[in-house]
């Protein structure tokens, strides 16, 4: 066990230490308590939320941890298992499940040991070892090797970045015809009822702040499918032409609500089909898009990024490569998603729906489903595919559209800089309505509208400090901009552009 290369790469992330040549643990005293935890409450003492949080510290004690469990953690297992759960419930979780639990955990180090000895010619002589990847490494990593596993693959390999990396050239002259869109007003993408690629609108560490305080579409899917939290530990920081896809990971829970409204409400029974492996046929492929991106969103280099990421992720492997390995067929799967980059990141829904379609079709997949969440802006999206689709446009036909919207965009947005900095000079506020809390309100956009300074003779925007956006920042950082209706280049423009 010792030579093993892959077993080496998860090593400093795990507490197990190799001693003639097998896996253990490095504590008599916490093989104990887990002995102890085996043979149920007669034994372990482990009857409440207290007595658990206390094995558990002294199990990190004994494992050398430094860190201290937060007086919150105690609280909430207290809530949970004294206060939440029925008596009947908390029984069975302390006499049956907790005791297998610990079973597992001593039997751990020996069940990894099993799996590097059985892995490596467990899909045609390619070694599948639990590893931890680095960037741009290729592989395939299987989290169990009994019925119902889940793996999760890097998309992008190193010999593939030339084909993934594309330029604007390639996207122009693309002649592969755009797939058919469904277009969803209401509805999850977690709900999709045939099997497809499901995007993880991801931050580029895989899970977000799944384990923090996010509360998004990326921390939402992490807590509904909650082993998608095992590939945090062994994914590194996605680049730019890098997807990730978790295939298998199974639904446990309802919920309602988005973000601090979000709310656990209850048990989801998965009835999703399996694959040869075992493994529910739920796909989810992450891919990060620009955070705040701003004006800057409708730059070339931008409309690049994003179709290239997206294709990343939506890439066929098998029929883009000719010595690719399949270990499962992907012909009939199509792409569920959404406003990629939109919301927390501040994309433009608009630009990123055909950005997506783009990189859709490129990838030969039969179909995109689009759920709009209700976005205004997307109201006549499916007016817009039907369109170009009538038109029998190409992939290559639709980027040279987007790309003109882009520009109209762009320059709309910074005709309106000018007009501020032209009226106001270079201090002038762009964005919400603010005062000094005395009632007096600065010259700026408010609403739809200009607000004039309150009193006619001109003013010196210097003596106001709370005036600090000033155009210069607005012209750097594309943010803060507020476009009226007429001003806007909305969904409508776009059909505009596109007829």
């Amino acid at each position: 066990m010792e030579k093993r290369e892959d077993l080496e790469t998860i090593l400093p992330y795990l507490p197990l230490k190799i001693q003639d040549s097998s896996l253990s643990w490095p504590s008599p005293h916490l093989v104990e308590i887990l002995e102890a935890m085996t043979k149920g409450p007669s034994q372990s003492g482990v009857v409440s939320g207290q007595s658990l949080y206390d094995s558990i510290s002294d199990m990190r004690q004994a494992l050398s941890l430094t860190s201290y469990l937060s007086s919150s953690a105690l609280q909430g297992y207290a809530l949970f298992f004294d206060e939440r759960m029925s008596k009947e419930e908390s029984s069975r979780w302390f006499n049956e499940v907790l005791p297998e639990m610990a079973c597992l955990l001593l039997r751990f180090p020996s069940l990894l040991e099993l799996h590097y000895l059985n892995s490596d010619n467990l899909i045609n002589g390619t070694k599948t070892g639990l590893r931890v990847l680095g960037p741009n490494k290729a592989g395939i990593v299987f989290l169990s090797q009994e019925p119902n596993q889940h793996g999760t693959k890097r998309a992008s390999r190193e010999q593939d970045k030339n084909k993934v990396l594309l330029v604007f050239s390639f996207w122009r002259k693309s002649t592969v015809s755009l797939c058919p869109v469904e277009v969803h007003t209401s509805g999850l993408i977690e709900d999709q009822s045939v099997e497809a690629l499901e995007v993880d609108f991801a931050n580029k560490n895989l899970g977000g702040g799944a384990l923090r305080k996010g509360c998004v579409q990326e921390e939402i899917r992490f807590m509904i499918n909650p082993e998608l939290i095992v590939g945090m530990l062994f994914l590194p920081t996605m680049e730019v032409t890098e997807a990730i896809e978790v295939v298998g990971a199974e639904r446990f829970s309802h919920y309602t609500g988005y973000s601090s409204s979000f709310r656990f409400s209850g048990d989801y029974i998965d009835t999703k089909e399996t694959d040869v492996f075992g493994r529910r046929k739920t796909r989810i492929v992450a891919i990060d898009a620009l955070r705040h991106p701003g004006v800057s969103q409708y730059k070339l280099e931008s409309l690049l990024r994003e179709a290239n990421k997206a294709l990343c992720g939506f890439l066929h492997v098998c029929k883009n490569q000719s010595n690719a390995q399949c270990i499962y067929h992907e012909d009939g799967v199509g792409v569920a998603t959404g406003n990629w980059g939109c919301g927390a990141y501040g994309g433009d829904p608009e630009l990123k729906s055909l950005l997506q379609w783009l990189a859709v079709s490129q990838a030969k997949r039969p179909l995109m489903s689009y759920y709009t969440f209700g976005f205004e802006a997307l109201q006549n999206l499916n007016q817009v595919t039907e369109l170009v689709v009538s038109k029998g446009w190409t992939v290559g036909d639709l980027w040279k559209k987007l790309v003109k919207y882009s520009n109209q965009r762009k320059q709309t947005i910074y005709q309106k800089i000018m007009t501020i900095k032209y009226k106001f000079g270079a201090g002038a506020e762009v964005g919400a309505e603010i005062g000094d809390g005395g009632g007096t309100r600065y010259p700026g956009i408010y609403g739809d509208k200009w607000v004039p300074p309150a009193s006619p003779s001109p003013r010196n925007v210097n003596k106001y400090p709370l005036i600090t956006l000033c155009v210069h920042l607005c012209v750097h950082s594309g943010k803060f901009i507020l476009l009226s209706p007429q001003e806007r280049i909305t969904m409508s423009r776009l059909v505009d552009i596109v007829g």
